[in-house]
């Protein structure tokens, strides 16, 4: 018998949690003639302004927004530079007031999970000093959504246990988005967490034209090197309206991150998971080529991957119209154990899991006939009803620690025992 332990702790979504971010206003290169484009005439309009006028607008906007976000005016400015750059501004001839101002008029509050939280996953945290025996500090990815139906992706960290306890540190009262840096080769972009915002207070949005429309479904992984390093990869997808591409972030300390696009016939697909080291002196995908089944994939390079083998079709009921993975394989002595999704009748979904052969992952060798979690009664409403989904868990002592969207609304948390998972398999 499954031996899952629910805990109380549900995040939920959250419109009050905003950041201040770009308001894109495109800039007309050919505007009418005698007629500036609105971005220019925007901050002409500004510019005239006698300073005392400026100052008083410039008030009346940080009256209503300062104590709501962090380093209001710092971000004011960051537009503004960018303003000044797309328009040829003479920077040094206008004040300090006056920067602040235009700036203020290309921002917005957006609220970055006023919509839905959802399918989270976890890794333990790079800093793991200061904890008792048995506890470990971890880092949590979650999905998500607010206005535009746009994804991005948000940070927690926490504490597991000692045993099955799980606490989470609290919110800094003001989010921050992530700073772009420039391009790094092969359309990859680097962005920076702010060096005063801690990670839970950290939001990555979109920032090329492939993700303009969401960063989904983050799969964390920490991921040791054959030399012996560490560094945390997450395979997401990339989403800008009407195509899907899978991506890659990277990173050793979670204050920059790489963001870069990955190549080869499976990176057209989304929920691809990494394995947490090379198997065979390969690097190893779970993916889901053909939106039904799950495949494994084996490549030379981290950025590219092929097409694959099949690996496992629906065989049960509560996965009958398909499969998928619920995060990167977790290693056991016993074997890898892939957690899995898997979509029954009136598109319920459930989470479920498989062993794999610890030296051959093509071999499927436990399989559970019947979900680990599936919908209860409490857990089906919502955005999406009728769907527990996870992007990831980990091991903790003699359990599998499990986060999971619960109708793409809200994330709730689980603990499963190792022994009572293997002996519920087939």
């Amino acid at each position: 018998m499954l031996d899952v332990i629910h805990c109380p702790l549900r995040l939920q979504a959250d419109p009050a949690r905003v950041v201040v971010r770009p308001f894109h206003i495109p800039i007309d290169a050919h505007p009418e003639p005698g007629r500036p484009g609105r971005v220019r005439r925007i901050a002409e309009s500004v510019l005239v302004m006698d300073e005392e006028m400026a100052e008083i607008e410039l008030e009346l906007v940080l009256r209503d927004f300062e104590a709501r976000h962090w380093q209001t005016r710092s971000v004011f400015m960051t537009r503004y530079r960018q303003i000044e750059s797309a328009l040829g501004l003479d920077g040094g001839a206008i004040s300090e007031i006056k920067k602040q101002l235009i700036g203020a008029f290309f921002c917005h509050e957006y609220s970055y999970a006023a919509a839905a939280l959802m399918n989270p996953s976890v890794v333990p945290h790079p800093d793991q000093s200061g904890l008792t025996d048995g506890a470990m500090r971890i880092a949590m990815s979650l999905r998500a959504v607010g206005e535009g139906h746009i994804s991005s992706v948000a940070f927690r960290e926490g504490i597991l246990g000692p045993g099955s306890i799980v606490e989470l540190m609290p919110e800094p009262p003001f989010a921050t988005a992530a700073d772009s840096a420039a391009e790094v080769g092969n359309g990859a972009i680097q962005v920076h967490r702010h060096p005063d915002s801690s990670l839970s207070g950290t939001v990555l949005f979109p920032m090329t034209s492939a993700q303009s429309k969401g960063l989904e479904d983050m799969r964390l992984v920490q991921f040791t090197h054959d030399d012996g390093s560490v560094e945390w990869i997450g395979t997401y997808t990339a989403y800008n309206g009407a195509t899907i591409r899978s991506e890659l972030l990277r990173t050793t300390n979670f204050r920059t991150f790489t963001l870069a696009p990955m190549s080869g016939p499976a990176a057209r697909n989304k929920g691809m998971a990494l394995f947490p080291r090379k198997v065979g002196g390969q690097y190893l995908m779970i993916g889901r080529q053909d939106g039904e089944n799950v495949f494994i994939i084996r490549s030379d390079e981290l950025d590219h991957w092929g097409e694959g083998e099949l690996l496992l079709t629906p065989k049960y009921p509560w996965e009958m119209v398909q499969l998928g993975n619920c995060g990167s394989p977790i290693e056991l002595d016993e074997g890898w154990l892939l957690l899995t999704h898997g979509v029954g009748a009136m598109r319920k979904y459930s989470v479920g899991a498989i062993l794999l052969d610890k030296d051959d992952p093509s071999k499927v060798i436990g399989r559970m006939p019947q979900p680990l979690l599936s919908p209860a009664d409490e857990d089906r409403e919502g955005y999406v009803p009728n769907v527990v989904y996870s992007c990831g868990g980990i091991r903790h002592g003699d359990m599998i620690f499990l986060p999971y969207g619960v109708a793409d609304s809200s994330v709730a948390f689980a603990f499963v025992t190792i022994e009572s998972l293997l002996g519920a398999m087939r």
